[in-house]
């Protein structure tokens, strides 16, 4: 006979749901990277252009979650409606995006939009989680981050099974997956029966940044990191490029970056035996010894550059859940989801910088050249982290 459900324990479809639903919200973010050399060819765009598009995604994630913080959005309604009404709102910009807008200038605007409503997917999911896992957040970040890296990738893949489909089509179905995984959310997945009840933003928080070591540590090493891991992202087309065109490589990109879901998931499950801090250092030092190594794996044999992005791809991301994972444990009590809050918008603003910033050196030198500039995040992330494990 089995045994008893516990008071409040999860149904075994909650966390499978959760993922499915996150992975399927989040491919909003890169569609648009994954049609770049069709939408450059349609529209005369620069090299430029998917620096500025990224970027705004990133901007309307950052206003949305300060927003989302500032109006305590998923705490005065259901998190799982909001998650809900976000999706098709996404979806909505996302296809518009498609079909709607004929200038760089109305793209921007509506992949800023798009970024916005992500703030009601990415971080209200993990909400979610947490009001049904509690225990083990380590973990549970690792699968869900994990999630986001999947939702990242499969345009990529999109584009590769469909090498025939119009760029359009390719970000309609992005759209649809979108609008599924809200609908299989809301309908299959109630509130959690310890749903967190987050006061309004502190902005004092911001304090503890510079005031409390712990804190000051895993949140810089969350920036350093930042600092790498969309530009690499945004960057994978272009180094693959390298090797591979057409549907391969496309398929290679997806891979690439899908890895990090690998990263994500087993670094979550060490965490048990090793710790949040040593998980991170050795994902942050391997992902910018890949930076380093750069300049030689670019000419090395197919089967040795395939090994260099494989383990860059696992690592660059895999660090990511358990920075959050250290911020939450080491923060004041009162002042988890301010500082959460406040390290993850100014997280994605590094990312913004720096995605700029390489777009436009890109037009100027080459990815030999420019790659080992990555290592400055982990290069200063690890710095930071330094003595955290012994602290704790």
């Amino acid at each position: 006979m089995p045994a008893p459900a516990l008071p409040g324990a999860a149904p075994a479809h909650v966390l499978p749901v959760i993922v499915l639903a996150q992975w399927a919200g989040t491919s909003l973010w890169f569609a648009v990277n994954a049609v770049m050399p069709e939408l450059q060819r349609d529209w005369g765009l620069g090299s430029a252009a998917v620096g500025a598009l990224t970027s705004a995604v990133q901007l309307g994630f950052i206003m949305g979650t300060l927003v989302f913080a500032v109006l305590s959005v998923a705490d005065r309604f259901s998190p799982r409606w909001v998650f809900l009404a976000c999706a098709v709102a996404g979806a909505a910009c996302n296809a518009l995006g498609a079909h709607v807008a004929g200038s760089l200038e109305a793209l921007l605007v509506l992949r800023f939009a798009t970024g916005f409503f992500l703030a009601g997917i990415y971080p209200v999911g993990m909400k979610i989680a947490a009001s049904w896992y509690p225990q083990g957040l380590g973990a549970a970040l690792g699968w869900l981050v994990g999630a986001l890296v999947l939702g990242t990738a499969s345009p990529h893949l999109l584009r590769a099974l469909g090498t025939d489909w119009p760029w359009q089509q390719v970000m309609d179905v992005v759209s649809l997956l979108a609008l599924g995984g809200g609908l299989l959310l809301a309908a299959t997945v109630p509130d959690g029966p310890h749903l967190p009840r987050a006061a309004r933003l502190q902005w004092r928080a911001l304090g503890a940044l510079w005031t409390h070591r712990p804190v000051r540590a895993s949140a810089f090493g969350y920036f350093g990191h930042m600092w790498e891991l969309y530009t690499f992202w945004v960057l994978v087309p272009a180094i693959v490029g390298t090797r591979l065109a057409g549907a391969p490589a496309s398929a290679a990109a997806f891979a690439v970056i899908a890895l990090g879901t690998l990263g994500c998931v087993a670094g979550g499950l060490l965490v048990r035996h090793v710790g949040s801090a040593r998980v991170a250092n050795v994902q942050l030092a391997a992902s910018g010894l890949c930076c380093l190594l750069a300049p030689w794996m670019l000419h090395a044999p197919d089967l040795v550059f395939a090994l260099w992005l494989a383990v860059w791809g696992t690592t660059v991301v895999g660090d990511s859940p358990q920075f959050s994972t250290l911020t939450a444990q080491n923060a004041p009590r009162e002042a988890v989801g301010s500082l959460l809050t406040l390290v993850n918008s100014i997280g994605f603003a590094v990312s913004i910088v720096s995605i700029q910033l390489f777009a436009m050196l890109a037009a100027r030198f080459d990815l030999a050249t420019l790659l080992p500039w990555l290592a400055v995040g982990p290069v200063l992330g690890l710095w930071m982290m330094r003595g955290l494990e012994r602290l704790r």
